[in-house]
C-alpha cells in the first residue's frame, strides 16, 4: 500500500524554491540573506509566507513557552534554516522537540551548506505517540 506524502504540493513547491536559491546563492552566505531570498522565492510560487511567527509550545496541553521558526508556509509547516558544514543530530532532535511541542505536523530543517544542500522532512504525528 502506498501512503501519500503529507502536503506534498505544498513539499514539492518549497523544494523547487529551495533549489532555485541554491543554485543561485549556493552556500555561501549568510542565514539572514538565504532566509531573504528563499522567502522572495516562496512567494514568487505562490505560497503563504509567515516569517519570525511566534507560535505556542504545549506540555500537557498547557503553554510553557514560544518558538520562533525561520518561516512557517500555508500555515502547515514550519522551516527551519542552517548555513552550516552540515546538520547535526543535535540540530535535528532540537528541531523534532519543537515541532512535538507545537501544533505542527511536518517541519522542513534546510542547510545551506558550503558542499552541498541537506533538505530534511520531520513529521511528528501526535497519534503514533
Amino acid at each position: 500500500m502506498e501512503t501519500e506524502l503529507l502536503y506534498k504540493d505544498i513539499t514539492f513547491k518549497i523544494r523547487g524554491a529551495v533549489f532555485a536559491v541554491y543554485n543561485e546563492l549556493g552556500g555561501a552566505f549568510k542565514e539572514s540573506a538565504v532566509d531573504k531570498a528563499l522567502t522572495i522565492e516562496l512567494k514568487r510560487r505562490g505560497l503563504k509566507v509567515e516569517d519570525q511567527k511566534r507560535i505556542n509550545i504545549f506540555y500537557k496541553g498547557e503553554k510553557v513557552g514560544t518558538y520562533i521558526p525561520d518561516k512557517i508556509i500555508e500555515e502547515k509547516i514550519l522551516i527551519e534554516i542552517k548555513c552550516k558544514p552540515e546538520i547535526t543530530a543535535g540540530d535535528e532532535e532540537q528541531f523534532w522537540k519543537y515541532l512535538k511541542g507545537s501544533e505542527y505536523r511536518l517541519g522542513l530543517l534546510i542547510n545551506f551548506g558550503p558542499k552541498k544542500l541537506d533538505f530534511k522532512r520531520v513529521i511528528f504525528d501526535k497519534v503514533k505517540k
